[in-house]
């Protein structure tokens, strides 16, 4: 069948098939979940409309990520850069911490991997594929100027030739390569941008021990298995507020005093931006069980938690995740409880 005869649900189908590869690329473009989302639906919706005009002269493929390249750049116009807590402010001492909110739009936005990382075949490619997800390599790619950001993507993520990346900016290569050695000097100049190397994919049997541990210790609230557990340069952050805390002393300090409430949380999995991380629930004293209260994302350095990072606005994230917001208790202890 050739492009001139493509049926209506032959086109649905051949445009669906790249929707996650595309949220992957506009989620790195964007650093927000549900404007990326928003974005491959926009340019999704753009290539139905101009499918006529489709010559063939290039991929579907390539066809896509121009126009996904524009819709991105066309929402990057404001010069809003998303951001983590630590790229804003200094840290604070757990004496003066204190609860600020910021707007949304502030924020570097987590995501699930299977929105936004299709499946290779290849173990390599989906390892390279979670580390261009990860929070600081992402925070790194919001300090650059859309078009460099664009480049770096397509050239270092997405593996594409400087000729083709030229075409699809309407460019040229000396442009391009330009652009991209500019790119990669920001990004070498900023500390932590690869602070997440060591986390192995599928993690090794010490990482898995590593998070068992953080279960235990942190669903037993116990500071002192807390405390060995974390990295002396550990990093706790909560969006939407702009606080974060240095160092398990003030990591702790902070998790019995403000943050006492999430005393006998539950913890389940998820897959976060290529990294551990879980949906914590915490205790639900007017209807029992658990109501959700973070999606958890942690940064694993030499064999400790480096990063331990909080997004608290639930009624966000966990259905995003396909999480349900609510738990009921465990059986056991609702009867130990009656």
């Amino acid at each position: 069948m050739s492009d001139g005869t493509v049926t209506t649900a032959d086109l649905d189908v051949r445009l669906e098939k790249h929707r996650v590869e595309l949220t992957g690329y506009c989620y790195r473009m964007l650093g927000s979940s549900f404007e990326a989302e928003d974005a491959v639906q926009d340019t999704l919706v753009r290539a139905w409309r101009s499918y006529d005009k489709f010559e063939g002269r290039s991929s579907m493929r390539s066809w896509l990520y121009r126009i996904a390249t524009n819709v991105c750049l066309d929402m990057l116009t404001a010069g809003n850069k998303r951001a983590r807590p630590m790229d804003l402010t200094d840290s604070t001492p757990l004496a003066q911490a204190a609860l600020t909110p910021r707007p949304d739009n502030t924020w570097l936005e987590p995501m699930p991997d299977n929105r936004v990382l299709p499946t290779p075949s290849d173990p390599a490619e989906a390892a390279v594929a979670k580390e261009s997800v990860r929070l600081a390599f992402m925070a790194a790619l919001q300090q650059l100027p859309p078009k460099q950001r664009a480049v770096l993507i397509l050239r270092e993520v997405l593996q594409w030739k400087a000729s083709e990346v030229a075409e699809l900016l309407d460019s040229t290569v000396p442009s391009v390569n330009s652009a991209l050695q500019r790119a990669r000097a920001t990004l070498a100049e900023r500390d932590g941008a690869a602070a997440e190397g060591a986390v192995s994919d599928p993690l090794d049997e010490e990482q898995q021990k590593l998070l068992e541990r953080y279960v235990a210790a942190f669903e037993g609230y116990d500071m002192t298995a807390l405390t060995a557990l974390l990295h002396e340069d550990a990093v706790m952050t909560m969006p939407p507020f702009d606080l974060w805390l240095s160092g398990p002393e003030d990591i702790t300090g902070f998790m019995t005093t403000l943050g006492a409430p999430c005393a006998n949380s539950h913890l389940v999995p998820v897959e976060v931006n290529g990294l551990p991380g879980f949906a914590q629930y915490k205790p639900d004293p007017e209807n029992g069980g658990y109501t959700p209260w973070a999606v958890q994302v942690l940064e694993i350095s030499e064999g400790r938690i480096m990063g331990f990072h909080c997004f608290l606005d639930t009624k966000r994230w966990f259905p995003l995740f396909g999480l349900p917001l609510h738990l009921e208790a465990d059986p056991d202890e609702a009867e130990q409880r009656a």
